[in-house]
């Protein structure tokens, strides 16, 4: 197996163990080739996975009896063994430079040299892919397979499993997940807008909705990962799930509501999946007629510029289950097959019985991801009263992205404050912040008490101190010595949605004591809120 970039070593190592499981018969080993500017990281991939390596200019002394590769651009000792290829995308979509001569080549597209000598032989996921390639290399006839895609198969498997990934996520019910894809180059998402991401965050109401990125790994291998997550250094402090590029991005696309992405496989795997697909680039790169060029006739262009928070709502209400349709048709011809087929080509190109059990269908594994944690939002709020009772709504957008956290002084709304948690790392939220609150719960009322007076002499710009208590509810505590206590009639995700009725109760008049407010965040969810004052400190009940 030749390992000579992430994206297509992790292709073959998604593929190849269900291919030869228990076959005796059989001996794997990964030749590293380290000449592509995008190997960083093969080496650590194959040693995680327990694979046996061994330098690429040793592989003419291996004598293999068959060269297994995603990466068609290798250079292979002359031999008389047989050389498949499989692609690391969808189809042939793409331009990529040719490391060989100052030019461009087809992505997937084998040297001339091994069509000649009859050795290789492409895996293709469509008939119409085949057509494409003669028409510019016809030395591709009689040289192709139609396998279809293992990867695709695996995502539509595990679509049914969509909200095990979104747990696993932590995207809880009632949100919904925007992933954002990039490809590599100039012309990929990241490579004309990087800040996109974080400006999402910043659009999208926390309370509703979650960002994920998938990246693709020749951006990690070339930037390498302090970079990547240097850029996005705002984003990852608004939330965003930066998803591994080895596996993880699988499950975030099976659990994405919605596809922010490019010209890249990914963008075009979801569309696939029917997902609803923005286009936030496309680059020139791209191969006319391709399944991909159909996919740009047929999404909708995102406006950078324009209402982001809009065309997301947008994309997913107006979003027809058959849009795509006809681009996950040409994508691949087989669906379902893809594992089987490929088995019997290994099989038959090594000149052995295919064993007669069927390879097994790998589910797709659940990440092991921590969820991201946001510290600091720009809260806006707004107060109705309807038949005598009063109902607040709040819209949450993570402060790390967005800028401006002063108060408003209408007072009629909307409220915008800044509300953070005292876990904010950035020094300048904090001392800004007109509420703060402490995401731990106290053990008892004493010490959440405790914990108000040590946070109102802390940050002496706080109009508000909020603390949580053990066994539900928050004590909110003002400036004046008067403590607000407010207990959600239900789950509430932090201690900075009851704080933020309470602060929209005193802007807005809104009575504290012995009060009922209707809370209402994302979208239509909605509790209770019940506000009861205690008296300032030195004050009697009376």
């Amino acid at each position: 197996m030749a390992a000579r970039t992430v994206t297509s070593t992790v292709r073959v190592l998604e593929t190849l163990p269900e291919l030869l499981r228990g076959d005796a018969r059989v001996t794997v080993l990964f030749a590293y080739d380290p000449t592509s500017a995008f190997s960083s990281g093969v080496l650590d991939l194959l040693r995680d996975a327990g694979c046996r390596v061994v330098p690429w200019e040793q592989l003419g002394e291996v004598a293999p009896d068959l060269i297994l590769s995603a990466s068609e651009n290798i250079d292979v000792p002359e031999d008389r063994c047989p050389v498949l290829v499989l692609p690391h995308g969808v189809g042939f979509q793409k331009r990529v430079p040719d490391s060989r001569a100052p030019r461009t080549r087809l992505s997937g597209m084998v040297p001339d040299a091994l069509l000649e000598a009859g050795r290789a032989w492409l895996a293709v996921s469509h008939p119409d892919q085949e057509e494409q390639l003669l028409a510019t290399h016809p030395k591709v006839s009689g040289r192709t397979l139609l396998v279809g895609d293992p990867c695709f198969d695996q995502l539509a498997a595990a679509l049914p499993d969509a909200e095990a990934y979104r747990r696993a996520l932590g995207v809880a019910d009632g949100l919904r997940l925007v992933v954002v894809s990039s490809t590599w180059g100039p012309t990929s998402l990241l490579g004309r807008l990087p800040e996109l991401p974080g400006r999402l965050l910043a659009a999208l109401p926390y309370d509703e909705y979650r960002v994920a990125a998938v990246v693709h790994p020749n951006v990690w291998a070339w930037h390498g990962g302090w970079q990547v997550r240097a850029l996005q250094g705002d984003a990852l402090a608004a939330g965003l799930l930066l998803m591994s590029p080895v596996h993880a991005w699988r499950a975030a696309l099976v659990a994405a509501d919605v596809v922010v992405g490019d010209h890249g496989s990914v963008t075009l795997y979801g569309a696939a999946l029917g997902k609803p697909v923005l286009l936030a680039a496309f680059g020139e790169d791209a191969v006319a007629g391709t399944a991909a060029d159909a996919l740009r006739r047929t999404a909708p262009a995102l406006d950078p510029g324009g209402d982001l928070f809009r065309q997301v709502e947008e994309a997913v209400a107006d979003h027809p289950p058959e849009r795509y349709a006809a681009v996950a048709a040409r994508a691949s011809a087989v669906p379902g097959q893809a594992l089987v087929r490929l088995r019997a080509a290994v099989y038959e190109l090594l000149g052995l019985d295919e064993p007669a059990v069927p390879p097994p269908s790998p589910g797709l594994p659940v990440p092991e991801s921590a969820p991201a944690v946001v510290t600091s939002w720009i809260t806006e709020s707004t107060a109705r009263r309807r038949d005598g009772q009063w109902t607040v709504t709040v819209r949450r957008r993570p402060a790390a992205v967005r800028p401006g956290g002063e108060d408003r002084d209408d007072a009629e709304g909307p409220f915008r404050h800044l509300v953070c948690d005292t876990a904010e790392p950035d020094r300048r939220l904090t001392e800004s912040a007109s509420v703060l609150f402490h995401r731990r719960p106290e053990r008892t009322a004493v010490a959440a008490l405790g914990r108000i007076r040590e946070t109102l002499e802390r940050f002496p710009g706080c109009r508000l101190a909020v603390a949580a208590v053990a066994g539900g509810g928050c004590l909110a505590g003002l400036r004046d010595g008067r403590v607000v206590e407010a207990v959600p009639t239900g789950p509430a995700a932090d201690p900075g949605l009851p704080a933020a009725v309470v602060y929209t109760a005193l802007r807005a008049g809104i009575p504290l004591d012995d009060a009922l407010v209707g809370l209402r965040v994302g979208g239509a969810r909605e509790v209770d809120v019940a506000l009861r004052t205690r008296p300032a400190a030195g004050q009697s009940p009376g």
